[in-house]
């Protein structure tokens, strides 16, 4: 029997709907933000932004997973998926980019594979 992968890690750290959070975040394993975050996010692991949630920051993380509201650059190691209720609005280094139908997006992404170099003219 086919076993359906597990998509996020456990949630090791949460801040949740009706808090604010001001400064810089670095994690290993996976993070969950359903209230205000902005700053900076650095992460080993994955970031989930929750339905109703509001995060303004630069991010580099392993993987992200957006069903709030992110403004913001974002660098990512493996995926960004954008679900339908989320809305993301910067630019998106990744190398797989999923987005549902009813989603958000305006920026731009770059999707380049493991080890690609750029070509100089």
């Amino acid at each position: 029997m086919w076993e359906k992968k597990k998509e996020v890690e456990e949630i090791k750290a949460f801040l949740g709907q009706g808090a604010e959070f001001e400064g810089k975040l670095i994690f290993n394993g996976a993070v969950r933000i359903d209230g205000k975050f902005q700053g900076e996010i650095f992460g080993q692991g994955s970031l989930v932004v929750g339905q109703g949630a509001m995060v303004q920051a630069k991010i580099a993380v392993k993987s992200i997973y957006i069903s709030g509201d992110v403004q913001g650059n974002i660098e990512v190691n493996e995926k960004i998926n954008i679900h339908a209720t989320g809305r993301f609005l910067g630019d998106v280094k990744t190398p797989v980019f999923i987005i549902e139908e009813g989603a958000f997006f305006d920026g731009r992404s770059h999707m380049a594979e493991a080890g690609e170099k750029k070509i100089e003219i």
